[in-house]
């Protein structure tokens, strides 16, 4: 079978990584933001992860004629009443690296001790075709921890502050394959795969 063309709607190599491992096995060939110059970016106003995954999927879809792949994911604090949230990757304000702002959700939580440190990553994974058809939309959930200070060098974002529950390493300890297992972004890929291989298998 030719591979399916499909960009991965998304300038966080991170993410990129993850997307790539997961749905290696199929017949498709990925293009990533950086081969359309002058790509750009949507404005993210969606009120919930799935809602701001068909926007960016839909925009980049329509920009490059290609099927697209997006995603949208946040960490939910318990104690900060859910945030970051949907501001996880800006938290603290446009320009912050992912060290500045998991600095800042520590010194959020520096009074905060026990069960009071639960959280959640949330994520929601959109396909649209160029006509802004969204064709798929699936969600991945992965409970846990905030930990003190940060511990470990793989990942991104908040990765090395949350230990998911029934682990003791955080996301940034651990290979890339087993959090791809257990990860709220890993879990929506699942989801996503299992529909394009039904796709594939019914086209």
């Amino acid at each position: 079978m030719t591979n399916f063309e499909i960009l991965i709607g998304t300038g966080n190599r991170g993410k990129v990584t993850e997307i790539k491992r997961v749905l290696k096995d199929l017949p498709l060939k990925f293009h990533v933001i950086s081969d359309f110059p002058g790509i750009h970016p949507p404005v993210e106003d969606g009120f919930s992860y799935a809602a701001n995954a068909i926007i960016k999927a839909q925009s980049y879809a329509g920009q490059t004629g290609l099927w697209t792949l997006a995603d949208d994911s946040g960490l939910e604090v318990t104690s900060l009443s859910g945030l970051p949230g949907l501001r996880s990757a800006r938290f603290g304000g446009e320009g912050l690296s992912d060290a500045e702002r998991t600095n800042l959700l520590l010194s959020e939580l520096l009074a905060v001790d026990g069960d009071e440190r639960s959280a959640r990553f949330i994520c929601a994974v959109a396909i649209a075709k160029p006509t802004g058809e969204v064709i798929n939309v699936a969600h991945g959930m992965c409970p846990g921890n905030i930990t003190k200070a940060p511990s470990g060098h793989e990942g991104f974002g908040y990765d090395p502050v949350f230990i998911p529950t029934g682990h003791k390493m955080t996301f940034a300890e651990m290979p890339l394959l087993l959090k791809n297992t257990i990860s709220h972004r890993g879990k929506a890929l699942d989801a996503t795969r299992e529909f394009l291989a039904g796709f594939f298998v019914d086209a």
